[in-house]
């Protein structure tokens, strides 16, 4: 950090690590192993320890799907529908971005992509503390949306039942089949298919660091979204922001879980000191104000810089999971920063429209991993492939003959071979090391 930088509010936990605790490691790899080798029974057993939860079926027959979703109130389901409108909507809109092409890049060679759903995804939407009913719509619709032909979603039960909100948005997202189990046992058992499920080609959803955990070591056999951490905030402000909104903002996402980092980056050091009075003054009245509070004593900063260039420059190191501007001229930062994984500009939107409603994904990289990737978009249900024809005899015998050179200068002389076939066969090239000669058509 630079030396012009000055600290009002420093953090007192040393930043979580992108590596697992041992024993969360170890946790896992155990339960995975049942699984693997037990299937149902497996997932049985670990489903009575962790969440006392030991139903006939895990899976919810149409039935039951419609008991419990008539169970919820008229205008939640109104307001799940709203918020699927927006993400549907953004999906598509990414959906029509991705196209197919075919180029001819030689007389006669062709060379094509496509993107192809993959078959099968398993959606994980958490639950306990904090049933996040928004990463049905997340997961399951942005899958269905690639064109995803079987999407299985999970979520732990609730009190010993399944969670009824949760349940209806799987449902209204088009999920083909809803279990109810949580925890590593339901990654697992998705992941790597039982006796009753078969298993998918792709995992994806948030989760607590036993999930997360899971996805990491299961990845490979799958594919995942992304390896998740705490939930990240970052806020770039100027003298012309309300510390009053930007102690809202951190606390919106201090509250996710007491190891979430909320950051404030600003010109202003008024701005700075008043927000962490606000913040002082909110907590007590805020009902997660035990979490938040604790996120905000042990992860919360507060730095003062000299201009906003410093700023973007600090906050682009930092490559936060949310960064919101809240600035005079918001949009600034979209050319001047590059590593987040959503961005939220100016006063009028916020962090907590992207997790809720407004659409775009909210399964975003953390731990510095927007450096890297983006969040969960479309895309990720999808496959870019590739393939070539070559219809030109002549364009077949010209690259045969510098396949064949090339493979050479690497010591791969059967694939110099599969080269010198076709200089031989549709052009004028001697076959010297076999005895084999092609009609000329």
């Amino acid at each position: 950090m630079s030396a012009h930088h000055q600290t009002i509010k420093a953090p007192v936990a040393v930043q979580t690590t992108r590596t697992s605790r041992p024993e969360i490691v170890e946790t896992v790899a155990d339960v995975i192993a049942d699984v693997r080798a037990n299937g149902d029974a497996a997932v049985r057993r670990w489903s009575q320890k962790f969440d006392d939860w030991s139903p006939e079926s895990y899976r919810l027959g149409p039935d039951r799907i419609a008991s419990v979703v008539s169970a919820v109130p008229e205008t939640v389901l109104d307001d799940l529908r709203f918020v699927q409108k927006q993400v549907r909507g953004f999906a598509q809109a990414q959906r029509d971005s991705l196209t197919a092409f075919e180029v001819e890049t030689l007389p006669g060679v062709f060379l094509g992509q496509r993107n192809l759903p993959i078959g099968a995804a398993g959606a994980y939407v958490p639950g306990g503390r904090y049933p996040l009913t928004a990463s049905a719509h997340m997961t399951v619709l942005t899958a269905k949306v690639a064109g995803v032909e079987r999407v299985a979603a999970t979520t732990p039960p609730d009190r010993g039942a399944p969670p009824p909100v949760s349940i209806a948005a799987m449902h209204l997202a088009g999920a083909d089949e809803i279990y109810v189990m949580g925890g590593v046992q339901a990654v697992a058992a998705l992941a790597l298919g039982t006796e009753t499920i078969e298993a998918v080609d792709m995992l994806a959803g948030p989760g607590n660091a036993y999930v997360a955990e899971a996805k990491r070591q299961l990845f490979g056999e799958v594919g995942i979204d992304l390896f998740a951490g705490p939930t990240e905030v970052l806020i770039v402000a100027d003298d012309t922001a309300d510390p009053f909104v930007v102690a809202t903002d951190l606390l919106s996402q201090a509250e996710h879980g007491p190891d979430s980092p909320a950051v404030l980056i600003t010109t202003s050091e008024e701005v700075g000191r008043q927000t962490i009075a606000w913040v002082d003054k909110l907590l007590p009245g805020l009902p997660t104000g035990d979490v938040a509070g604790r996120a905000w004593r042990d992860y919360g900063e507060v730095i003062v810089v000299p201009t906003l260039d410093a700023a973007y420059t600090l906050a682009d190191e930092y490559a936060s999971e949310h960064v919101q501007i809240l600035t005079a001229r918001p949009r600034e930062a979209l050319h001047r920063m590059r590593n987040y994984g959503a961005l939220f500009l100016g006063d009028k939107t916020c962090v907590a429209y992207g997790d809720k409603v407004i659409g775009t994904n909210h399964v975003l990289p953390t731990l510095g991993a927007a450096r890297y990737t983006g969040g969960l978009w479309v895309g990720k249900y999808l496959k870019t492939v590739t393939y070539q024809e070559i219809r030109d005899p002549a364009s077949s015998a010209r690259l045969g003959e510098i396949c064949g050179r090339a493979s050479r200068t690497e010591n791969f002389e059967g694939h110099a071979r599969s080269g010198d076939v076709r200089a031989a066969r549709y052009g004028s090239a001697p076959l010297d090391w076999a005895d084999h000669t092609f009609e000329q058509s």
